[in-house]
């Protein structure tokens, strides 16, 4: 199963979504772009996800660009950015899905504050992601009971 999880700058949100889906299942096949990537991931993403035992220090932010041709079973956005400019693929989409996330980036204030803000949408991002993967993923590899309900 191929997922691909989009944001604007391609630095927190789609980067801590890709670590957390990727450590629920290896054999997941997860990348992130952005409509915008900056130049790398952000230090702080990083260190909140080491502290949930999950390494995104090796990820780099990448185009959309890349991904065009691809097919894919599921494309997430999760910032209303890449979601209004979200690019048209040309390859299969089986499902494209919206789990809009606040910028932690974009909080000012001090050094805890700022820590804080990164570690809720880390904790936010987790949670959906997990409802994520239980509803969407897990859901499709379970075969359903054809019981006739007869003991």
């Amino acid at each position: 199963m191929k997922v691909l999880i989009l944001c604007t700058g391609n630095s927190c949100r789609s980067q801590m979504a890709h670590g957390i889906l990727q450590s629920f299942d290896k054999s997941l096949e997860v990348y992130s772009a952005g409509t915008q990537p900056v130049s790398q991931v952000n230090p702080l993403a990083v260190e909140v996800m080491k502290e949930i035992g999950i390494d995104i220090s090796s990820y780099a932010p990448k185009n959309v660009g890349i991904y065009l041709d691809d097919a894919w079973d599921y494309v997430i956005t999760v910032c209303g950015g890449a979601n209004e400019t979200c690019p048209a693929f040309i390859g299969k989409v089986g499902k494209r899905l919206h789990i809009g996330f606040d910028d932690p980036s974009d909080a000012k204030g001090s050094e805890e504050f700022i820590i804080s803000e990164f570690r809720r949408v880390r904790d936010e991002i987790r949670k959906r992601i997990t409802e994520f993967y239980i509803t969407e993923i897990l859901k499709r590899e379970i075969p359903q009971c054809s019981c006739s309900g007869k003991g």
